[in-house]
């Protein structure tokens, strides 16, 4: 599936059963979100040629909403759009991965101080609801972790009457999701989902200190597991050193 080296990247039978538009909502934001999930997740690899007319060819669009998908995925690092020669995937900047780490773990520390502050019952039983799904297909599709992830986030920050913080994280965080995608093959998921309960169980105690430490050790991992995934995966990142942070 993913493009030779220097060809344009081509849509297959697969691709167009994944490629669907839902009628009466804005195009440009679907198409935008079904390229950024390929490159995410590695269909679209770095160095893959995407060409807007063979996009807006396969949706049955004009170009311009498909312009619009690749300015955007531009801005967030994930194509480098090359006036006359193409647009391509780029590769993984370690550098912003642990920018959005660090933005990151700055707001989900306070998002879950919060929610151990005032413990909602239902809340608590939402959370704990999903880890059992977590567990149910831990070692799976990591697709579906990564989806279950995300809602078990999105979870604290409404529940902590934040929920423009998530919003703010889902902007910045588009390279460190490459890298969790990586680590979700890498790396085994249990650990994760048992860093989730930890936060968990402090909400449950009402212990924001041992909440915002939990959360941290957890948004934390991607820094020992970097390394790691940049040697074995170099093709994939910019810089074959994955520098740490201290």
């Amino acid at each position: 599936m993913h493009a030779a080296k220097g060809g344009t990247h081509p849509v297959n039978n697969q691709d167009r059963a994944e490629l669907i538009i839902a009628q009466g909502a804005p195009v440009g934001p679907q198409v935008y979100r079904i390229l950024r999930a390929k490159i995410i997740r590695g269909d679209l690899a770095p160095g893959a040629r995407i060409s807007e007319s063979e996009i807006a060819r396969t949706f049955a669009l004009s170009r311009q909403p498909v312009r619009e998908a690749f300015i955007k995925l531009s801005e967030e690092g994930l194509v480098e759009v090359r006036p006359q020669r193409g647009t391509l995937v780029t590769k993984i900047s370690t550098a912003a991965v642990l920018d959005a780490r660090f933005v990151r773990e700055a707001i989900e520390a306070d998002v879950v101080r919060l929610v151990a502050r005032s413990v909602d019952p239902a809340v608590l039983a939402d959370l704990r609801g999903q880890i059992e799904l977590q567990k149910a297909i831990a070692g799976g599709d990591p697709d579906q972790f990564m989806r279950l992830d995300e809602r078990f986030h999105r979870t604290l920050s409404e529940a902590a009457g934040k929920p423009y913080a998530w919003k703010v994280i889902e902007d910045v965080k588009a390279q460190m999701d490459r890298v969790r995608f990586l680590s979700f093959i890498q790396f085994p998921v249990p650990t994760l989902i048992k860093q989730h309960e930890a936060v968990v169980d402090a909400i449950a105690a009402e212990a924001p200190d041992a909440a915002e430490a939990a959360m941290r050790r957890h948004l934390r991992e991607i820094i020992t597991a970097l390394p790691a995934i940049a040697e074995a995966r170099p093709a994939f990142f910019a810089d074959a050193d994955a520098n740490s942070e201290s």
